[in-house]
């Protein structure tokens, strides 16, 4: 199988990267020329790994070629170049609908929507993907974990989860700021927090046929500390704040932000 990259940004960097050090039986990687230091840094690292001389070369090589230019380029990009009939198209790229894309293209290929996390670099990312895809869903497996949705509204709601990210690092920071403030060194307090939410999360994939809610219950003891900070997190509008942020970003998915 050879696999091939329009667009080579931080997300196909860790794609490629996770790639190489699967199990996946991979004859060559193709990467577009177009961000030249991170495609001269994987073609230096990894012999699997050839810079195209320009997208098409990539396109007609490939059997499995991979959109991962910016949503702002992409409609430049995408319709100058010449897709074949079956051909295994995968996007990542972000807030663009099927219609769009297969419009871009202008062939009957097999396009597959994919919202790929930097962690696929370790082998241990999540990938929801859309519509579901043999081929597809047994690369991103090899790269971690494959969850293919069955609607586009499946998968337009993983991608609103996947807007959390920063919101999680963003509680840790302010939990360990907080611990500063009172005396307590950031990194004695990262050191202890991180770890922690990173059971919380292992608990919680360990356990999946448990639903969340008993799972929060069984970390709150009737009056305990762990219930009050969630009571008190809820009645200062933190549940609310979260929603309508989720609301938010599903607009924007949907492309119909305001």
């Amino acid at each position: 199988m050879r696999i091939g990259f329009i667009g080579t940004g931080a997300i196909t960097e860790a794609m490629v990267t996770g790639i190489v050090g699967s199990g996946l039986d991979v004859a060559g990687i193709l990467v577009s020329p177009r961000n030249r230091e991170i495609a001269a840094r994987l073609a230096g690292r990894f012999p699997l790994v050839r810079i195209v001389k320009d997208n098409q070369e990539a396109v007609d090589a490939a059997d499995v070629l991979f959109l991962a230019v910016r949503p702002q380029i992409a409609e430049d990009v995408i319709p100058k170049l010449k897709f074949r009939k079956g051909q295994k198209i995968v996007s990542v790229i972000a807030a663009t609908d099927r219609s769009t894309l297969l419009g871009w293209i202008g062939e009957e290929v097999e396009l597959t929507q994919a919202i790929p996390l930097p962690f696929v670099a370790e082998r241990e990312g999540v990938t929801a993907i859309y519509p579901p895809n043999r081929a597809v869903a047994a690369i991103f497996a090899a790269l971690g974990t494959a969850v293919e949705c069955e609607t586009r509204e499946e998968h337009d709601l993983l991608a609103v989860g996947s807007a959390l990210m920063a919101t999680y690092l963003g509680i840790l920071d302010r939990t360990t700021a907080w611990f500063a403030e009172k005396g307590l060194h950031r990194d004695k307090a990262r050191a202890y927090i991180a770890p922690l939410f990173a059971s919380l999360a292992q608990r919680a994939v360990r356990d999946e046929g448990t639903p969340l809610e008993e799972l929060a219950r069984e970390f709150s003891t009737k009056g305990g500390l762990n219930e009050q900070v969630l009571t008190d997190f809820d009645r200062g509008g933190g549940h609310r704040a979260l929603t309508d942020a989720l609301e938010s970003v599903l607009l924007r998915v949907r492309g119909d932000d305001r």
